[in-house]
Parts: structure tokens; C-alpha cells; sequence
């Protein structure tokens, strides 16, 4: 599912114009949306039966270049994740 059919199915089940639909998509997963708030802020997101999204740390490393084959320092960053909820990786492994 990409952002439009998303978009398309809120507005079916909120009964509602797609315009209004895109900006509750917008609302919770656009850039500036209460989720990557929350998270550039430090912040961890928990969905009840659905999951959380924290930040995680990835330290300084090094690498390689794959076309040079030098090694190169790779920055210390942060990284966003999500680990699903027990009740959604239940429907998801319910057959």
C-alpha cells in the first residue's frame, strides 16, 4: 500500500473527501507530522497492539568504499525504527 491507497482507504472508511483523508495521513506520517516530531524530538511513539517507533544510535564506524575499495569513516547517526506489537505480528501470522 503506497501513501495514495492509503489516503483512499481512510477517506472510505472515514467517509470522508480525500482531501481531508491526506491531511490525517498527513497529520501522523508527513515529515512534520506527530511521529517524526515525536521522534526527532527523542522521543519514543507506542501504539497499543500495533507497535512503537524509537530512535536508535548507530555509532561511528568503518567501511568501505564498494567501487575503490578504501576504507572510509562513517559517521556516528541516528536511525529511526519500528517494532511491530505483539497483536499485530499475531494478525499477521494468523492463518
Amino acid at each position: 500500500m503506497n501513501k495514495m491507497e492509503m489516503v483512499e482507504a481512510v477517506a472510505k472508511a472515514l467517509e470522508t473527501s480525500k482531501a481531508q483523508a491526506a491531511h490525517v495521513v498527513d497529520t501522523f506520517f508527513g515529515d512534520k507530522g506527530v511521529i517524526a516530531s515525536a521522534l526527532k524530538k527523542g522521543d519514543d511513539v507506542a501504539i497499543t497492539g500495533f507497535g512503537a517507533f524509537k530512535v536508535r544510535k548507530r555509532a561511528a564506524r568503518t567501511g568501505r568504499n564498494p567501487q575503490t575499495g578504501k576504507t572510509i569513516a562513517i559517521k556516528a547517526s541516528k536511525a529511526p525504527v519500528f517494532k511491530a506489537g505483539k497483536s499485530l505480528k499475531d494478525m499477521v501470522n494468523k492463518k
